[in-house]
């Protein structure tokens, strides 16, 4: 039997705890860092749309001139979860 630590995926620290289930089952975990700005996380999300690397993709699409249809096509999410990233994306510019 092999452990494998697992790492939060902000700090990169080793010192996480399982935290419970989410809603549709997973596990999720702890970071007990406290530096860290993520308290609570999943390691492999169900859906898509949630995950660091497609919110990215989103925005460099729409910088790109692209749609919020064609965007949410190509990237197999919903056009919902494109327009509520770049209202997020757009709100955190702001600041």
């Amino acid at each position: 039997m092999v452990l494998e630590p697992i790492h939060c995926p902000d700090c990169h620290s080793i010192d996480v705890v399982k935290h419970g289930r989410s809603a549709a089952g997973k596990q999720r975990y702890r970071c007990r860092n406290s530096e860290c700005s993520r308290r609570s996380f999943i390691l492999n999300f169900s859906y898509r749309g949630r995950l660091k690397e497609v919110k990215q993709q989103i925005s460099d699409l729409a910088l790109n001139g692209c749609g919020i249809r064609d965007t949410a096509r190509v990237l197999r999410i919903s056009t919902s979860t494109v327009i509520e990233t770049l209202k997020k994306s757009h709100s955190t510019l702001s600041k």
